[in-house]
C-alpha cells in the first residue's frame, strides 16, 4: 500500500511482564523505523497484538482481543506466545495478515514492513536511549533469558518459548544502565528461572565497563546493585546457589525480596508436576535465608486440585503454608492446558474441590499475610511512589512488586510526585496493604 503519511501501528499488549518486555523491544524498532504509535484501533493504519497462551482463560482473552481488533480495524498482526498455535489463531481468525511466535521482534518487523511499509527515511532520533516502555517512568522490567530447560507437567512454556536462551550479561547491564540513566528507580529482573541464568553457557565470563563479569544470577545481582537502584528478582527457583545472593539483600545492595513460585508442598505431587528442587527441605532453607536477612520477604504461588492430589497432599501443602509464613501467596487451580503433560494423569479432582482447596488456602494464607503486615505498624519504610489520586498516593516499599502485591497509603500526599522515594512511618494495616504517614 502506498502511503504518504507517518504510517501508524495500534498496539495490544497482553500476558506476562515477560510478554510486555518483548512488546517493549517490537515498540522500540518500531519508533526507531520511523512508525507512529496509534492510541486507538481508528488511528491505526494495522494493529499488533502480543499474546499469552500460558492458560486457557489466557488463550480466550487473546482470541477475543484479536477478533475485536478485527472487527474495529481489520488489518491485525498476531505476535507473542500463542502465536506458536498458529493453526489455532488462523483456524478462529483465517483474516489475520500473519502469525509470529513469541521473543520474535525480527519475524514481526518482516511482517509490518510487507503490509505496512515504512516512509523512506525513518527518523533515527525519535527513540529515546532506554527505548519504548509500557511500564511508568521509575519502574522497568529487566528480561535476562527467554526460555526454559524444565518440564513441569503442567506447563506448555518451553514448547512455546524453547529452551533457556541466556542474554549476554554485558548486553543485560548495558540496558541496565541506559534504565537508571534515564531515571528509573526500580529494575525488576524477570525470566522463566531467573536462578538458572548462565546455565546454558555454562556461566560465559562477559564484560561490563571493561571488567569481567560471570553470566550468572549472583554476579548480576552485585553488578546491578551499584546502579544505585531498587533490584527485585523474581522467577527465582530455589537451588541451592540462591543461597548466595541472600547476603547481598541482609547488606542492602539488593532489595530482600524473592519471588519462588513454590507450586506445592506434597513431594509426592512435586514429583509429579516434575518441579526442579522437589525434594529440597524447603522449610529448612526458608529458615536459613529469614537467620542470615530477617527483613526478607517471599512471594509465592501454588496450584490446588493437581492431577491425584489427595486431602492428604492438601494438607501437607496447608501445613506448609502455616509453617512457612510467606508474606505473599497467589494460587491457582489446575488449569488441563492444551499441550500440558499432566493431562494425562489419572485422578483428575473435580473443579468444585480444586476451587473449595483453593479458597481453604487463600483464606488461611490471608491471616497468614495481615499478621505479618501487623507487625509493621510502627516501622519506618523507605517508599517508592506510584500514583497519586484522590485517596492520597499510592506507593510501594520493598516488601511490595508492582501490580502483584500490596501498596503503601499515605493520605497526606501534598507535595510528593511520582517516581519519588519518601520515607514513611507504618501507623495501620490490613490483610494486603498498610497505610504510612511521612517521617
Amino acid at each position: 500500500m502506498e502511503m504518504n503519511t507517518t504510517p501508524k501501528v495500534g498496539f495490544v499488549s497482553l500476558g506476562c511482564p515477560k510478554a510486555s518486555s518483548d512488546s517493549e523491544r517490537i515498540l522500540t524498532e518500531l519508533r526507531a523505523e520511523g512508525y507512529l504509535i496509534a492510541s486507538n484501533y481508528q488511528d491505526a493504519d494495522i494493529v499488533v497484538i502480543n499474546t499469552c497462551g500460558f492458560i486457557d482463560s489466557a488463550v480466550e482473552e487473546s482470541l477475543d482481543a484479536i477478533g475485536e481488533a478485527l472487527a474495529e480495524n481489520g488489518r491485525v498482526i498476531v505476535t507473542g506466545c500463542l502465536g506458536a498455535n498458529a493453526e489455532l489463531i488462523r483456524q478462529a481468525h483465517p483474516a489475520v495478515l500473519a502469525v509470529t511466535g513469541p521473543h520474535a521482534t525480527e519475524a514481526v518487523m518482516t511482517a509490518i514492513h510487507a503490509h505496512l511499509p515504512r516512509l523512506h527515511d525513518p527518523h533515527f532520533d525519535l527513540v529515546p536511549p532506554q527505548g519504548i516502555r509500557l511500564t511508568p517512568d521509575h519502574y522497568a522490567y529487566l528480561k535476562i533469558s527467554e526460555g526454559c530447560n524444565h518440564r513441569c507437567s503442567f506447563c506448555i512454556i518451553p514448547s512455546m518459548r524453547g529452551d533457556l536462551v541466556s542474554r549476554p550479561i554485558g548486553e543485560v547491564m548495558q540496558e541496565a544502565e541506559r534504565l537508571a540513566d534515564a531515571g528509573v528507580r526500580e529494575l525488576l529482573v524477570i525470566s522463566q528461572d531467573t536462578s538458572a541464568y548462565g546455565v546454558d553457557i555454562k556461566y560465559r565470563t562477559g564484560f561490563w565497563q571493561g571488567r569481567p563479569l560471570k553470566t550468572r544470577m549472583t554476579e548480576l545481582a552485585a553488578a546491578l546493585s551499584e546502579l544505585d537502584v531498587w533490584v527485585r528478582l523474581h522467577y527465582v527457583y530455589p537451588y541451592p546457589h540462591v543461597d548466595e545472593v541472600i547476603p547481598l539483600m541482609a547488606e542492602g545492595k539488593i532489595l530482600p525480596y524473592l519471588d519462588i513460585p513454590f507450586q506445592h508442598a506434597s513431594p509426592r505431587i512435586l514429583k509429579a508436576m516434575k518441579r526442579p528442587a522437589a525434594a529440597e527441605n524447603t522449610l529448612a532453607r526458608i529458615r536459613a535465608w529469614r537467620e542470615i536477612c530477617p527483613e526478607l520477604v517471599i512471594r509465592s504461588t501454588f496450584i490446588t486440585g493437581f492431577p491425584g492430589e489427595t486431602e492428604a497432599d492438601f494438607e501437607q501443602l496447608m501445613d506448609f503454608i502455616e509453617a512457612a509464613e510467606l508474606d505473599r501467596v497467589g494460587c491457582f487451580t489446575y488449569s488441563a492446558v492444551a499441550g500440558a503433560a499432566a493431562n494425562a494423569l489419572p485422578d483428575h479432582v473435580p473443579e468444585a474441590l480444586k476451587e473449595e482447596r483453593r479458597a481453604r488456602l487463600m483464606e488461611r494464607q490471608a491471616d497468614i499475610s495481615a499478621e505479618r503486615l501487623e507487625q509493621r505498624i510502627g516501622q519506618t519504610l523507605t517508599v517508592l511512589i506510584d500514583d497519586i489520586n484522590a485517596e492520597g498516593a499510592i506507593a510501594r516499599s520493598y516488601a511490595d512488586a508492582p501490580e502483584i502485591d500490596g501498596i503503601v497509603v499515605i493520605e497526606q500526599a501534598e507535595g510528593l510526585v511520582v517516581g519519588e522515594m519518601v520515607s514513611v512511618k507504618i501507623v495501620d494495616s490490613g490483610e494486603h496493604d498498610l497505610w504510612g504517614e511521612l517521617v
